[in-house]
C-alpha cells in the first residue's frame, strides 16, 4: 500500500515528539526543575509542598512555604524551624527558631532519618532557675526573665561541686544537644547523607531521580542554561506538537481542497458537453502561446498571454493561478461567459482542465483595452474622438444592461472598469474577466456578500458598508459612472498647475464644471465634442450617486446615451461633506430633477 505525504510527514514529526521527550530526562515529571520562597532556591532533594509534585523531592524532604515567604521544615513534635540556607554541595541546612528561642521547643527533638547533627559537641544538658546570679553553667537569655535566672549544666558533671545549688531548682534535662543551641539560644545545622548529590553539584549539574525508575535511585542531569526549568520543556513539546498539528492540517486541507477542485471542475464539464468552446489540454496551451512568450497583462485571476491557434486566428490565453480560489473563478467564468451571446461581451473560445491547470482562451483584439486610450493628456495620437467615446460609452451601456436584463439570470460583473473593456478592429468594446461575476435571479433586489469584490476606485459604496444600502446590480451602476468620468476627463489640457491638479477628486472636478455650466475643456473641437462630453459627464454622476436608489438603471443609462439635446439636470452633488443630512437634503432635488428627465428615470 503507498504511503500518503501526510502520513510519512506525521510520521517524521512524531519521531522529533518522541526523541525531544527522550532528551529531556527525567525532568518530563517535574514540571520545575528549582524554585523560590523568598531568597532561598529550593531544588532537589527538597520541594516545596503544594507547589511541587511529590517526583521533584526526596521523601522527607518536603518544606514548605509560609505567607511571609519564609522555607520551613517540620520536624517531629510539630516542631516548625525556618530555614536560613541549604548548601547542597556539603549538603548541609542551617535552622533558626523564628521566636528567638529554640530551647524552649526543643525538649522531645528527635531527628528525621534523612538528617544528623554537624556538630561533634553533643551533651546532656540539666536546666536550673535561680534566683539570683550564679558562677558556672551557661546562662540562657530567652528562657530567663527579670525576676529569676536559667542556667544549664552538664548532667555528667558533679553538679553539687561545680555549680553552687542554694536558692536554684531542676526544670528538666535534655539529651544529645549541641552545644551552639545553649550557646547561641536559636539555631540548629543539620546535615544529610543520602541522596548524595554533592558530586552532581560539584560538577555543575543537577541531582534527580532516575528516568522511568520505580526506585528511588538518582542520577546527575546537565543544566541546558541558566533558569531552565520544565516549563521550557512542556512548553518546547507543546510547541512542536502544535507546529506539527498546524502544518499537518495546512498540507491535508490544501491537498483536499485541490482534489475537490478538480472534482467540481470535472464535474460541471462532464455537464456541459454541449457546450461550443474547445476544450485544450496543457500541452495544447503551451504550443499555441509558444511557452508563454507574450504577457498581454494579468486580470483578477491570473496573466494573460498572447496565443496562435493558426497563422491568421490569434487568442489571449489566461492563466489561472493555482493558488488563488478553489476552482469556483474558473467554473463562473466558463459558466457564464457559456450563457453569454451579446456583441459587446468577449466570446470564450475554448477553455483548459488539465489537472490543476486551467487556462481561458478568448478572442485577441490588437487594439487592447480601453485603458490605452484614456488617461494620456498630453498624447493627442490615442485620442480616437468623442464620437467614437460616446459610441464606446453606449456599447459598453448595453453590454452591461444586457448582463443585467437579457440572459435567463442577472449577471453581476462586479469590475467594471476601462482595463477590462476591449476594443476590436473597429473599437467595438468588448466587456471581460467575469472571474469575480455573479448570478442572481431577476426579482432579487440584492445579494449576499462575504467580502468586498472590484477594484478600488470602481467599487460601489454600499459593497464596503450596507450604511449605503444594500448590494445589488447598482454597484455595476457605479463601476459604470467612474468608467465614463475617466473617458470625460482623462483628456484634460488645462493649464492648470500640478500642485493645484492633485488637491481636486478628479469626479468633483467634473462636477465643478458642470455645475458653473463650464465646457469640459477637453479636446474640444467642435460643439458636438462639447455636447458629447456634457452628456458623458453628467450622466457618469448620476451612476456614481452615493445611495444605489438614487442611481439609474442601467436601461435608463443607455436610453439617456442614445438620447439628443444637452438638457440633461446636473445630479445632487455626491461629494458633499456637510454632515449627516445630506441624505435628506438630496432627496427632494433627486425627485425633481429626474422628472425632469424622464429618460433617466429607474426602470426596472
Amino acid at each position: 500500500m503507498e504511503t500518503s505525504p501526510v502520513n510519512s510527514f506525521f510520521s517524521v514529526c512524531l519521531f522529533l515528539i518522541l526523541w525531544f521527550s527522550e532528551s529531556v530526562g527525567s525532568w518530563n515529571s517535574c514540571p520545575e526543575l528549582e524554585t523560590t520562597c523568598g531568597n532561598l532556591t529550593v531544588r532537589f532533594p527538597f520541594r516545596i509542598i503544594g507547589r511541587q509534585p511529590e517526583q521533584c523531592g526526596y521523601p522527607g524532604f518536603d518544606l514548605q512555604c509560609s505567607s511571609a515567604n519564609h522555607s520551613v521544615l517540620e520536624l517531629p513534635g510539630s516542631l516548625k524551624l525556618n530555614i536560613k540556607l541549604i548548601d547542597y554541595k556539603s549538603q548541609t541546612i542551617h535552622l533558626y527558631d523564628p521566636s528567638g528561642c529554640l530551647l524552649r521547643h526543643i525538649r522531645n527533638l528527635t531527628l528525621p532519618s534523612p538528617f544528623q547533627l554537624i556538630s561533634p559537641y553533643i551533651y546532656d544538658y540539666t536546666f536550673f532557675n535561680c534566683s539570683s546570679p550564679r558562677d558556672g553553667g551557661l546562662y540562657s537569655t530567652c528562657l530567663s526573665s527579670s525576676t529569676y535566672r536559667v542556667y544549664a549544666v552538664y548532667s555528667n558533671d558533679d553538679i553539687g561541686e561545680l555549680f553552687p545549688l542554694l536558692f536554684c531548682s531542676k526544670i528538666f534535662n535534655i539529651s544529645s544537644i549541641p552545644y551552639e543551641i545553649i550557646k547561641l539560644d536559636d539555631t540548629l545545622d543539620l546535615m544529610w547523607s543520602h541522596p548524595m548529590c554533592e558530586h552532581c553539584e560539584s560538577k555543575g549539574a543537577r541531582c534527580g531521580f532516575k528516568n522511568s525508575s520505580t526506585s528511588y535511585d538518582t542520577a546527575c542531569f546537565k543544566v541546558r542554561h541558566k533558569g531552565s526549568s520544565n516549563k521550557f520543556v512542556i512548553t518546547g513539546s507543546i510547541l512542536l506538537l502544535v507546529v506539527m498539528l498546524v502544518v499537518i492540517h495546512y498540507v491535508r486541507s490544501t491537498y483536499k481542497s485541490r482534489k475537490e477542485s478538480q472534482a467540481i471542475i470535472e464535474k460541471f464539464l462532464k455537464d456541459y458537453r454541449a457546450f461550443k468552446p474547445t476544450r485544450y489540454s496543457y500541452a495544447e496551451i503551451k504550443r499555441i502561446t509558444n511557452q508563454f512568450e507574450v504577457k498581454l497583462g494579468e486580470g483578477s485571476f491570473g496573466t494573460v498571454f498572447k496565443g496562435d491557434i493558426s497563422s491568421e486566428f490569434k487568442v489571449a490565453v489566461k492563466m489561472l493561478t493555482n493558488s488563488e480560489g478553489n476552482g469556483t473563478e474558473f467554473v463562473t467564468e466558463v459558466g457564464t461567459m457559456g450563457k453569454i451571446h451579446h456583441v459587446n461581451i468577449i466570446r470564450l473560445m475554448g477553455f483548459c482542465a488539465d489537472g490543476f491547470r486551467r487556462a481561458l482562451v478568448y478572442e485577441y483584439f490588437p487594439n487592447g483595452s480601453l485603458q490605452n486610450f484614456i488617461n494620456s493628456p498630453n498624447n493627442r495620437q490615442n485620442f480616437i474622438g468623442w464620437k467614437k467615446l460616446h459610441e464606446i460609452a453606449l456599447g459598453v451601456a448595453k453590454g452591461i444592461e444586457y448582463l443585467h436584463q437579457g440572459c435567463e439570470q442577472r449577471i453581476l460583473h462586479f469590475d467594471i472598469k476601462p482595463h477590462n473593456v476591449l476594443l476590436d478592429n473597429d473599437f467595438t468594446p468588448k466587456i471581460c474577466d467575469f472571474g469575480l461575476a455573479k448570478l442572481c435571479s431577476k426579482d432579487q433586489s440584492m445579494v449576499s456578500m462575504t467580502n468586498a469584490r472590484g477594484t478600488l476606485g470602481y467599487i460601489a459604496p454600499e459593497v464596503f458598508s450596507r450604511n449605503f444600502g444594500n448590494v445589488s446590480h447598482k454597484a455595476d451602476v457605479y463601476s459604470f459612472g467612474m468608467l465614463l468620468l475617466e473617458l470625460t476627463g482623462g483628456r484634460k489640457i488645462t493649464h492648470d498647475t500640478k500642485e493645484n491638479a492633485h488637491h481636486i477628486h478628479y469626479p468633483e472636478w467634473i462636477y465643478n464644471i458642470l455645475e458653473e455650466r463650464d465646457d469640459v475643456r477637453i479636446h474640444i473641437e467642435e460643439e458636438s465634442d462639447a455636447k458629447i462630453a456634457k452628456r458623458l459627464g453628467i450622466v457618469g454622476l448620476w451612476c456614481i450617486q452615493w445611495h444605489p436608489v438614487d442611481r439609474p438603471s442601467m436601461q435608463a443609462v443607455v436610453k439617456t446615451l442614445e438620447g439628443e439635446g444637452d438638457k440633461l439636470p446636473i445630479p445632487p452633488n455626491p461629494f458633499n461633506s456637510e454632515g449627516t443630512s445630506t441624505r435628506k437634503r438630496a432627496s427632494a432635488p433627486i425627485r425633481s430633477l429626474m422628472q425632469g428627465l424622464e429618460i433617466i428615470q429607474e426602470v426596472e
